[in-house]
């Protein structure tokens, strides 16, 4: 039966009965008279989130020196055009190689594919920068592979024969692509498997064929996905920082480092830090516009699965290789150089500074995940109980956080950070006498509140999610025999909601170890993590030093990416 979802039907009460509105799809359903206190700390976490892009705006408008007209006649245009050159050849590739893999791996049997589905995955797991820095070693002229080609054709020197530029915009649109195309890979993936078997039945009897298949029926069906993940793979690229320093391309991100910390002009930064976030604002208008006018149903009924048709001989070697090639640029590569380092170098295991900067790593990491699952589980469950309009309007703009890159996030934090520590250092001294020195940017501080900010969507989804799966006669059940809002949180709801809240505070302490710009601008002075150690010794060319750290945040996101496999295979289940 068809029913149309902008009528409402709305049946009378009886006489002398009262009808309870809940708060929402899900919501708590009962309330209690400390309901306000909940929807107030909601709205109090969702204005913190929002106020460093509120600050960066603020400062873009009102710098102390506008170096706008000096920008724009010189840097901005180059940095725009490598930018949207990045992001654009990330966005295609990405989504080439992610959807590619992803129709391959649902539609057909071949050998190996089995372990491909989830091998395929794990460039995830690799930093950006540190795919860049294997590439580089892999690649350039000491490297294994001119070596041997000098020695096979005997070749004194690089001018007796060419070889592709290594440190260059191609090579880093290859590397990101390698990096962020999971994004792509693992939504389409969803997508086709979701469609029904049918649909493919009916064009082959019409005499498509598999490039017709594709083309005609799963292309259309999985456009919304392949977009929203090349969406998520170009805005991660205009947020990258590591791979494009290394590469020596001039973007938007760099120019916030050069501007602020070389030019020492906070305002100039701030304003193309506005930049960023028009392009970001960009990406998301064009992915929501690409998607406004097209609808994907799907049968009341159980879909029939598609059945994969079975690749033998040349044509399932060739899959197989297609399959593989970008599981071996995004992980198998990064892996093999870095340890080779690691093994032919074991003293860098014991190196000064390594210890101190795990210690750093894990010390900032846990604390952010741990405040930000917090504040993400405080802040839903505040506005799942309210019926108040004004958590529920703030709500979403929360997630933008995620959206806004690591270098802007640290210019809307610092600035007014700065500006708030020295005049609580003034007081402080004005009133006893002692000088406390900068107790939130001379600490880790602000980037403890960084990594809350840029990740809370991160927790904020997960705990959405959590407290929708349980059933709303719980709570109100908990809440008839006398516990109050706090109790059937912590009796009722954390209990549930154990496994998704663990999975959301590993989720954001892996974002927090690998997160380099944000981390880079903020951190105090001589203080090292393991994304800025890796960064500084690859940087001056010694893989030997960096290799131990970069095996450490390696397998601190292996162990998330292989979460994420576990729960994927469990929701197929």
């Amino acid at each position: 039966m068809v029913t149309d979802q902008k009528t409402q039907v709305m049946t009378p009460a009886p006489m002398g009965t009262a009808r309870r509105r809940s708060a929402g799809a899900g919501g708590i359903g009962l309330r209690h008279a400390g309901s306000g206190l909940w929807s107030a700390g909601a709205v109090v976490i969702a204005l913190l989130i929002v106020a460093p892009i509120i600050a960066v705006i603020w400062v873009a408008l009102n710098p102390t020196e506008n170096i706008w007209p000096h920008l724009v006649a010189t840097t901005l245009p180059r940095y725009m055009t490598n930018t949207a050159v990045l992001a654009g050849g990330v966005g295609v590739l990405a989504a080439a190689v992610g959807a590619g893999a992803a129709w391959l791996i649902s539609m057909y049997r071949f050998p190996g594919a089995g372990w491909l589905e989830w091998l395929l995955l794990l460039p995830m797991a690799i930093p950006a920068y540190v795919g860049a820095y294997a590439l580089v070693d892999f690649l350039d002229y000491s490297g294994p592979v001119q070596t041997a080609l000098r020695e096979a054709f005997g070749w004194a020197s690089a001018r007796d024969y060419w070889f592709p530029q290594v440190r260059s915009r191609t090579a880093a649109v290859v590397v990101l692509a390698s990096a962020f195309y999971p994004y792509v890979y693992l939504l389409t993936r969803s997508a086709f498997r979701e469609q029904s078997g049918g649909s493919y039945e009916v064009a082959r009897a019409l005499g498509a064929g598999p490039v017709g298949l594709f083309w005609r029926v799963g292309l259309p069906l999985a456009r919304p996905a392949i977009v929203a993940g090349a969406a998520i793979a170009m805005m991660e690229t205009v947020a990258d920082f590591g791979v494009v320093d290394y590469f020596g391309v001039q973007t938007l991100t760099t120019g916030i480092f050069t501007t602020w910390l070389e030019a020492g002009n906070a305002g100039g930064a701030a304003q193309i830090a506005v930049v960023i976030l028009g392009v970001i604002f960009v990406l998301f208008a064009l992915e929501k516009t690409s998607r406004r006018n097209s609808r994907y149903y799907q049968s009341a009924r159980q879909p029939r699965p598609i059945l994969r048709t079975q690749l033998t001989g040349a044509a399932g070697w060739f899959a197989t290789t297609l399959c593989a090639i970008p599981f071996l640029m995004g992980f198998v590569l990064p892996v093999a150089v870095i340890c080779t380092y690691a093994l032919a170098n074991p003293e860098a295991w014991f190196g000064p500074g390594l210890a101190r900067a795990l210690f750093h790593t894990l010390s900032v990491g846990g604390i952010a995940a741990v405040v930000t699952v917090a504040a993400a589980l405080f802040m839903v469950y505040g506005v799942r109980m309210t019926g108040r309009r004004l958590p529920r309007v703030v709500l979403p703009f929360t997630t933008l956080g995620y959206a806004a890159p690591g270098a802007v996030l640290a210019v809307g934090i610092l600035i007014p950070l700065a500006a708030l520590d020295h005049r609580l250092a003034d007081a402080i001294w004005a009133l006893t006498g002692y000088d406390p020195g900068l107790m939130l940017t001379g600490t880790a501080t602000a980037i403890v509140l960084a990594y809350v900010v840029r990740f809370f969507a991160l927790a904020q989804g997960a705990a959405d999610s959590a407290f929708g799966r349980v059933s709303p006669s719980l709570p109100m059940a908990a809440r008839s025999l006398g516990r109050t809002a706090g109790g059937a949180l912590r009796e009722v709801y954390l209990p549930l909601m154990r496994g998704s809240v663990g999975s959301a505070l590993l989720l954001v302490f892996v974002e927090c170890v690998k997160e380099l710009p944000t981390t880079m601008l903020l951190r105090p002075f001589n203080y090292d993590t393991l994304a800025t150690r890796v960064h500084e010794k690859a940087s001056l060319e010694n893989l030997g030093d960096a290799a131990p750290a970069a095996l450490l945040v390696m397998a601190v996101g292996l162990l998330a990416t292989l979460v994420l496999a576990r729960a994927n295979l469990e929701k197929r289940r």
